[in-house]
């Protein structure tokens, strides 16, 4: 149980960062953001340890996290626009 709170927790950072390093307006709620966040958090986990270029709990996935949630936002204003 608390690890699903941490990573819901943690999935929340990420996405304010995220949205904080990424320009433009992104008009998202505060559940949007928790849940790219938390999917960037994932994505990124799973592709850098499958890698193997990091460990859980190293600094390099707090980096790679945020980098997911970047892109996951892009991913998502992208196909905003075309619907």
């Amino acid at each position: 149980m608390m690890s699903i709170l941490g990573t819901i927790l943690i999935g929340f950072v990420v996405g304010l960062l995220a949205r904080a390093l990424k320009p433009g307006d992104d008009k998202l709620g505060w559940i949007m953001t928790t849940l790219l966040g938390i999917a960037g958090s994932f994505v990124a986990t799973y592709v850098g340890e499958a890698m193997h270029w990091y460990r859980q709990g190293e600094a390099a996935g707090w980096i790679a996290s945020v980098v997911g949630a970047i892109a996951l936002l892009v991913l998502y204003g992208l196909l905003r626009r075309k619907s």
